[in-house]
């Protein structure tokens, strides 16, 4: 009986990059809004926009250097 041989080269190492970017950017995000939040005193609205684009920048960082 012979066993299928898959490459597992894509898959995996795809899936665990996403993974990385993902958790870096839920940290990078949430890191700011309690800095901003608590720190600094910011307001709510002012906080969670400051999240939003320092997670932003924080996932574009995370991808490019996943993918080199």
């Amino acid at each position: 009986m012979q066993g299928f041989q898959v490459s597992g080269t894509g898959t995996g190492v795809a899936m665990k990059n996403w993974r990385n970017v993902a958790l870096h950017t839920a940290l990078a995000a949430g890191f700011m809004f309690l800095l901003q939040r608590y720190g600094l005193s910011a307001t709510l609205e002012s906080s969670l926009l400051w999240a939003i684009v320092f997670g932003g920048c924080a996932a574009g960082l995370a991808y490019s250097q996943a993918n080199r």
